[in-house]
């Protein structure tokens, strides 16, 4: 399995650097690059084996500390520090030989949110989004609402929910599986039956169901975590 290393990456003006947590395949070609974006203020093991089941399927997986300016816990994932560092993350996979067309974004909860915005406004190849919430109404300044974003997506674009979670409903997933029927790319919204995991930790590529509600369904998990690889497949190419 990947082992996971830290590389400290220049933003692009050059005025500091962001931590970036990075697991490559072993042995085996690069297929291209994953950003993942997280909520978590550390790197628990939750994000090491996310990081290392990409690496493991090929992919040269990065995480950026999106927090490392600050520790302030009310601090979000969005505006200019995330495009920063998000630029500084695709700048180090070009410069591994990843062209750009192969670079893909994932993100949970409200970095999911945030994986939608970089599709948007930046050129990657596709994006994914466990939980985003913010679906009617943005979380916050610089996060539009996802029936709003999905009208301009310029990336291949994948969002997991669960029926089961309290902050993303089934009416507002609806909702937004009939808005990205119309969006300019691929767009596929998926729901199942018990997908809601703890929040700040991206749980879909933990060992069997943990991190996950009670009562959560491990053929859903299974079945979520084949979507994740099987769109980055189809679409990084």
């Amino acid at each position: 399995m990947a082992g996971i290393t830290t590389e400290n990456v220049p933003l692009r003006d050059d005025s500091a650097t962001v931590p970036l947590a990075v697991a490559e395949p072993d042995g085996r070609p690069v297929r291209g690059g994953i950003v993942v974006l997280h909520e978590s203020r550390r790197f628990g093991e939750s994000v090491r084996q996310l990081l290392r089941s990409l690496a493991d399927e090929g992919w040269l997986a990065v995480a950026p500390d999106l927090f490392h300016r600050r520790d302030d816990g009310d601090v979000g994932v969005f505006g200019s520090d995330l495009f920063d560092d998000f630029d500084a993350s695709f700048d180090w996979l070009l410069s591994r030989g990843v062209t750009g067309d192969r670079v893909g974004v994932l993100g949970f909860d409200d970095a999911g949110t945030a994986a939608v915005t970089v599709a948007v406004e930046r050129p990657v190849g596709a994006a994914v989004s466990v939980a985003a919430r913010g679906v009617l109404t943005p979380l916050a300044p610089g996060a539009p609402a996802l029936v709003e974003a999905v009208a301009t997506l310029a990336a291949p674009w994948l969002a997991l929910y669960g029926d089961d979670d309290d902050e993303t409903t089934p009416e507002h997933v609806e909702r937004l599986r009939e808005a990205a029927a119309h969006a300019p790319v691929a767009a596929l919204v998926v729901s199942y039956r018990s997908l809601a995991h703890r929040r700040s930790e991206p749980s879909l590529f933990s060992d069997g169901v943990d991190g996950f509600s009670d009562g959560a369904d491990e053929e859903d998990v299974l079945d979520a975590r084949d979507r994740v690889f099987e769109w980055f497949d189809g679409n990084l190419r």
